[in-house]
């Protein structure tokens, strides 16, 4: 045996493994940007119909060709609660069937014998997208360029992962001793090991289409490592709900029950077609002749999708099953808040996580608004029971921004996100340092409240009349500004912006009032500056509720 051919062979195989792995990942990103709204969209229709949930998963990985992102940002949306176990559940049945179009795609490339070879073909397209990415003016035809050179990639890497396996298959010692490796639990665990360590299914099957191709190994050999593969794949999924709330990690266990009850059925079926001296790959052989590509990309999909017929009708037992494995622990008191939609893992999906920092961020303000309603009602009634519920709302504001900020740094750092997506991060700071002042805002006028009850003092009626039909306002104009944000809609914005003119113009008769009843006696300077300074703050909250809905116009002007 030649050692040289053996450590060429090793590198090449290697060479062809990080091609292949770069080319997944620029295809993935360039997708998801290319499909962010359509992706946000479909992952928004997650609802309680198993189907529904089977073909969001499908579709989902389908379109950024990657099943691991798919389940890790599954897990995201369970630990955020946005989703239940059984939804998630559902989504990952349907992931498992989405990655089998990788391995359809890539047999369909080695085709090709002494015609001209559709993986050569397609290996063209590297260069056509290079040339795309670097020449083309406009972001859109950019990220075609990164789809179609990832693409392209995606089968040069395959060409030298096949090249190598060619190199292998002309040494008697390789074929010997792989050969020797018939037992299927063995290839089983092979193919579930090389799938963790590289943390990707697709590049394991196909090293298992190459080597089938080239004779390398039988067909059966090969659907045994693919069928390692999918237990392999979860590893991705248990790191990252490890690292997570119970909820994830009760998903990440549901894809790993659910990838080893496919292997596991599949294995017991395989026995008893053994007694009538059948086996998956004799059968296949007879459906897919003389292309054994086919046979093991078909039987891929087969084995996925045979395994989602299985077990979608038992999803409620599995579900009831992890959670009696991974019950509810008690939450350490340095995890007083958290934040609700959007988390680290949802980071691998950028498109999606842009959506949820939206909610994140409304769900901000809705504090925000419910402590500046607090906080109006102190200064009204000088009561003060609610004053735990406030400290606790601005801690937790306080949180919010520190955590979303640094989310949404992190964010920004990905690839995968078209402009729109950009253009709307960027303005995410002064968005969510808007809101965080209305907090400040409202412990301001906690203050004067305050202020008043140690002097035992309190507003005139009129006075508490006008701040309830302030509070009004503020409330017409958080509502326009929310939907205007929400939905990107400039009507809602034009009527935010009218409502708060008017808050401009009351907050001067407020002004004018006070100095009335002073002058009557009603008022006393000392409980007229706190008032003024309340109107003030009032004033500054709505410009501040403004600010958030005007950032939708850089929106506007930027094509999704």
């Amino acid at each position: 045996m030649d050692l040289t051919a053996i450590i060429t062979s090793l590198l090449t195989l290697l060479a062809g493994i990080g091609v292949f792995l770069i080319a997944c990942q620029m295809m993935s990103s360039n997708l998801e940007a290319a499909s962010s709204e359509k992706l946000k969209l479909l992952f928004s229709k997650a609802s309680n119909s198993k189907l529904m949930g089977v073909g969001i998963g499908a579709l989902g990985t389908a379109a950024i060709q990657s099943s691991g992102a798919t389940t890790v940002m599954t897990i995201g949306f369970v630990n955020a609660g946005i989703i239940s176990l059984a939804q998630a559940a559902t989504i990952i049945y349907g992931a498992n069937i989405g990655t089998t179009v990788t391995a359809q795609i890539v047999a369909l490339g080695m085709f090709g014998g002494n015609s001209l070879s559709t993986s050569v073909i397609f290996s063209a397209f590297a260069g056509l997208g290079a040339f795309l990415s670097i020449f083309a003016k406009k972001s859109g035809s950019k990220t075609l360029g990164g789809i179609l050179a990832g693409f392209g990639l995606l089968f040069v890497g395959l060409e030298l992962m096949s090249g190598s396996m060619e190199q292998f298959a002309a040494l008697d010692g390789v074929k010997t001793f792989l050969a020797g490796i018939g037992n299927p639990i063995l290839l089983v665990l092979l193919g579930a090991v090389f799938t963790a360590i590289i943390q990707s299914s697709s590049v394991m099957t196909s090293i298992a289409l190459a080597m089938v191709v080239t004779g390398l190994i039988g067909i059966d050999q090969g659907i045994y490592l693919t069928m390692g593969s999918n237990i392999g794949s979860c590893v991705v999924a248990i790191i990252a709900g490890v690292t997570s709330g119970t909820n994830a990690r009760r998903t990440a266990l549901i894809h790993l029950l659910f990838n080893c009850s496919g292997v596991i059925l599949f294995m017991l079926a395989a026995m008893v077609l053994g007694w009538f001296d059948l086996s998956y790959g004799s059968l296949f052989e007879k459906l897919f002749p003389s292309a054994p590509q086919i046979q093991l990309a078909m039987f891929h999909t087969f084995f996925n999708t045979v395994t989602v017929a299985i077990m979608l009708p038992l999803t409620g037992l599995l579900v009831a099953l992890v959670v009696k494995m991974i019950p509810e622990r008690s939450v350490p008191k340095d995890s007083e808040f958290s934040l609700r939609y959007v988390d680290e893992n949802m980071l691998r999906t950028p498109p999606v996580a842009v959506s949820q920092v939206k909610r994140e961020i409304l769900r901000m303000a809705d504090i925000a608004l419910g402590n500046v309603d607090r906080a109006l009602d102190m200064a009204v009634q000088l009561d003060f029971s609610g004053r735990s519920l406030f400290e606790r709302a601005e801690r937790e504001l306080n949180f919010i921004n520190r955590e979303l900020v640094g989310l949404v740094v992190r964010l920004n750092g990905r690839s995968g996100l078209g402009e729109k997506d950009r253009t709307y991060l960027s303005g995410t700071y002064r968005s969510i340092r808007d809101i965080e002042r209305i907090g400040d805002y409202a412990e301001n006028i906690v203050e004067y409240a305050t202020v008043l009850a140690d002097t035992s003092q309190q507003f005139s009626d009129d006075a508490k009349y006008e701040i309830s039909q302030l509070k009004k306002l503020l409330h017409q104009l958080y509502a326009h500004a929310m939907d205007a944000y929400q939905n990107e809609s400039l009507e809602s914005l034009r009527e935010a912006n009218f409502i708060e003119e008017e808050i401009d113009d009351y907050t001067k008769e407020m002004e004018d009032g006070h100095i009335a009843r002073m002058e009557k006696g009603i008022c006393t300077p000392s409980v007229g500056a706190q008032y003024l300074e309340l109107s003030s703050n009032a004033e500054r909250i709505a410009d501040h509720m403004i600010n958030i809905a005007k950032s939708i116009k850089s929106l506007k002007a930027t094509k999704s």
